[in-house]
């Protein structure tokens, strides 16, 4: 049974990039928290995101690609931590569309405070990230560069988000419509690494390279967590009621056989035994080992893009980052 963040190259993974999203996280922070907000309710409810908020990928993803390419991650403290708002905002509007009440087997802010706070604090987290930027570029001659990256990841990840609304209602949906859609969410982690290489002064074939590196290991991510959902009974159950099955789950059940059995075990609440049962019933499937496959081709194509890097270490770290995401499945 596979393991979440387990494996060597999964804590490795996790504590580089804590390392390097610290310093910006940590300003994201006290910037946020320093506003001043009259409603109880809200100050509350921010109080309790930031008390939570450990958010490492986006501003680490964000560093490795400004140091990729010599950058001083210094100088972008507030940038990075401009990055970190943002996609906080995300995290809060994205508990509030798939009605997340627990995550990592805490309640979210959607699920302790309700959809109207969630709703402003999302807004408030939207609204700083960006004033922040933009009081972070005044001198960066690249800001209408970087200000197009943030838009077009914006736009292709709220697309995303809707085509995944539409997909809900439809019984048959095909797992590649569900595929397609990881992709296009994937564009917010091409964000983070193409905004991240412009400001550290990479060069714009650096910047391509870090920028479908960053597409790539969203989409590892992402798929990931559909697996490590399928052993998670809570989300599992959280999946059943709101969402879209785990995406391993809907391309075994492209099996008629396999379908039966997984139907079945999906029509009562699921517990851990149940689980078991259902981990068996995806993974003998030829389709689930297909979809493993693609990882690691994707895998493949990533160590490919970072062998034109420069910076020999950062490359090693990528390729770990792209390695990890299929560790223990």
């Amino acid at each position: 049974m596979a393991r979440r963040n387990t494996g060597r190259q999964s804590e490795f993974v996790l504590t580089e990039l804590s390392e390097k999203s610290k310093n910006g996280l940590e300003f994201a922070k006290r910037t946020i928290l320093s506003e001043k907000i009259q409603s109880e309710d809200l100050r509350d409810a921010l109080e309790y995101y930031v008390s939570n908020w450990n958010d490492t990928t986006h501003p680490g993803l964000f560093a490795l690609a400004c140091e990729a390419v010599y950058g001083d991650l210094k100088a972008a403290i507030p940038i990075q931590a401009s990055v970190a708002m943002i996609a906080a905002a995300l995290d809060i509007h994205d508990d509030i569309i798939d009605k997340s009440n627990l995550k990592h087997d805490k309640l979210t802010v959607f699920g302790k405070f309700g959809e109207e706070i969630a709703l402003l604090l999302g807004d408030a987290f939207l609204a700083r990230g960006f004033t922040l930027l933009g009081k972070s570029m005044e001198e960066v001659q690249e800001m209408r560069e970087v200000l197009e990256a943030f838009k077009q990841a914006l736009y292709e990840v709220g697309n995303a988000h809707a085509l995944e609304l539409s997909l809900k209602k439809i019984a048959n949906a095909r797992p590649k419509d569900y595929l397609g859609i990881v992709r296009m969410k994937a564009a917010s982690i091409e964000g983070d690494m193409r905004i991240g290489a412009i400001i550290g002064g990479g060069a714009h074939a650096e910047v391509e390279a870090l920028a479908r590196y960053g597409r790539i290991l969203g989409m590892l991510a992402i798929l990931r967590e559909e697996f490590v959902d399928v052993f998670d009974v809570d989300e599992l159950n959280q999946r059943i009621s709101n969402e879209y099955l785990p995406i391993p789950i809907l391309f075994a059940m492209l099996n008629r056989e396999s379908k039966k059995e997984i139907e079945k075990l999906l029509g009562r609440q699921t517990g851990n035994r149940d689980v078991e049962a259902l981990v068996d019933a995806i993974f003998k499937t030829q389709k689930v080992k297909d979809l493993r496959r693609y990882m690691e081709n994707l895998v493949d194509q990533a160590n490919c893009i970072t062998s034109n890097l420069k910076n020999e270490s950062l490359r090693d770290q990528l390729r770990s980052f792209a390695s990890s995401t299929i560790e223990d499945l």
